[in-house]
């Protein structure tokens, strides 16, 4: 579980392509390297990843072929700068909001409109996923927790203030780029449990709501 609050701004080293379709990729990240051990997590782009070996402030971890495909992760290239973030530990101050590191889609930059302290992003929402988003909302894009400003059928935009367009690579995303979008989980589970009630649907122990205060 993670908190969208990027802790450093790492970068690519090494994509080694493997078995099938999958990859194993080098991430320089001395920050969140300093504590890391085999089998942690650490969000890359938003994307959970399992730590294989450590080295010299390098991580390798696997990426198979469904992460590729399902997140921007695949159009990753040596030299490009990725947002980081560890595990949250229990106790840690919750600085964003509850993202899980399972990438829901893959959006894209619509466009920027740059203001005087901040700048309006604006992004491409995929059509499965525009029931989620709400103003005002959480969304995690790349990795970081943030608010929803506006809400269209297929867009939303957000505003992005100077220290995430220094301290994140959505300061220097141009219109077009991809980026991987997590949805707030609670969204989903709230949308799971209501329809189950109102459908009845086997296996849940709910029946169909007939009349009257559930």
């Amino acid at each position: 579980m993670f908190t969208g609050i990027i802790e450093e701004l790492g970068e690519i080293v090494r994509v080694t392509p493997t078995a099938g379709d999958s990859a194993l990729i080098g991430v320089r990240g001395p920050l969140v390297t300093s504590d890391a051990r085999h089998g942690d997590s650490i969000a890359v782009n938003g994307v959970c990843l399992t730590v294989v070996e450590v080295a010299d402030g390098v991580f390798t971890a696997d990426v198979m072929g469904e992460t590729l495909r399902r997140s921007a992760l695949g159009a990753l290239n040596v030299g490009d700068p990725v947002n980081l973030e560890r595990a949250a530990a229990l106790g840690s101050r919750l600085g964003g909001h509850l993202v899980q590191g399972h990438v829901d889609g893959v959006g894209a930059v619509l466009s920027r409109e740059p203001a005087e302290q901040w700048e309006t992003v604006r992004f491409r929402l995929p059509a499965a996923l525009s029931r989620y988003v709400v103003e005002k909302g959480s969304i995690t894009i790349d990795g970081v927790s943030l608010t929803v400003a506006e809400v269209g059928a297929d867009e939303f935009a957000v505003g992005l203030i100077p220290t995430t367009l220094k301290l994140t690579t959505l300061g220097a995303k141009s219109v077009g780029d991809p980026v991987n979008l997590e949805v707030d989980v609670l969204a989903k589970y709230v949308e799971r449990l209501l329809g189950d009630r109102l459908t009845g649907t086997a296996g849940t122990g709910v029946a169909p709501i007939t009349g009257g205060v559930a």
